[in-house]
């Protein structure tokens, strides 16, 4: 039986100029999952991408690429009628949901509608009209259904309110899944992976532009309270964390493998070094201890310009 992967972010009509790559988890585990010899459709955003071109010249010709933008629907669904159509008489095992966005860094009161808009076109719609679409074949093989979520959905890092509001939104809809198809005989299984080198967009160039980007769609009021100086320090810490960022992308690619193809697959994997402690301290001790943490970890937010005045 085959298995679809949605390898590859997706770009919105909001960030058309943005810097893209098929890379990171999804074209990892095609790759993996193609060297145990399964049929392993992989879905990117260019065929022609440096991405997509290394998957076409290292795995084998049961690899098949198929390109998709989550955000157009005509895209997603001539993918499922491909998809049917393959799998009529081989069947469908399994779906990977993978692909991501985010493209700010700021506090939920600075950041726009549009980039909340654009974080759930991917992150969560795109994956509930692929799984909705495929579900009559999982249904059919007892399959399963693995989805790459983030620990960003489930804990309030800071400046990371839209695309964690995503993410907590797919974490849901994956729970719902679980428990609704676990009758049908498909096991639904959600990762939550730390932090990883996965693309383009761990370049502090690509956040730089953003940055600049947030700061000219800023209201005058609104930058006036929290202060350029602030907006600007947020995202320096962030590009100084991104420098911890795990290049080995083994531990995610293997807990892709084990929901797919484990007979008794884990509801939740957490792959990454420090989320065990991170989800102990979330669920059995204060809540200032882990926002404490999360602060230290990630992004220490400076007090806003017009709360310095008022100090």
């Amino acid at each position: 039986m085959a298995i679809l992967l949605t390898v590859n972010s997706s770009e919105t009509e909001q960030d058309s100029d943005a810097v893209w790559c098929d890379s990171g988890f999804g074209k990892e585990a095609a790759s993996y999952l193609d060297s145990l010899g399964l049929k392993v459709y992989a879905s990117v955003l260019d065929l022609n991408s440096p991405g997509a071109q290394e998957l076409r010249q290292s795995c084998s010709s049961q690899l098949t690429l198929l390109e998709m933008d989550l955000t157009k629907p005509e895209d997603i669904q001539r993918t499922l009628h491909f998809i049917k159509a393959q799998s009529e008489k081989t069947g469908l095992w399994g779906l990977v949901n993978n692909a991501g966005f985010n493209d700010i860094i700021a506090d939920a009161d600075l950041t726009p509608v549009r980039n909340f808009r654009a974080c759930m076109e991917v992150n969560f719609f795109g994956a509930l009209e692929m799984t909705k679409g495929l579900l009559p074949l999982l249904r059919a093989s007892q399959g399963r259904i693995v989805t790459v979520s983030s620990p960003a959905g489930t804990m309030p890092f800071p400046c990371l309110a839209a695309y964690g509001a995503s993410k907590a939104a797919l974490s849901l809809l994956m729970e719902s899944f679980r428990c609704e198809l676990a009758p049908w005989g498909v096991k639904v299984c959600v990762i939550f992976p730390g932090y990883f080198k996965t693309g383009s967009t761990c370049s502090p160039e690509y956040w730089k532009e953003k940055k600049h980007q947030l700061l000219e769609a800023l209201p005058p009021d609104l930058l006036e309270e929290y202060g350029k100086e602030y907006v600007e320090e947020i995202n320096k810490q962030f590009v100084v964390f991104m420098k911890r960022a795990v290049e080995d992308l083994s531990s995610v690619v293997n807990s892709i493998a084990d929901g797919l193809l484990s007979p008794q697959p884990l509801v939740k994997y957490y792959p990454g070094s420090g989320l065990g402690l991170m989800y102990f301290i979330h669920h059995y001790l204060h809540h200032t201890v882990r926002d404490f943490l999360l602060r230290a970890f990630f992004i220490n937010p400076r007090l806003p310009k017009a709360l310095q005045l008022k100090h």
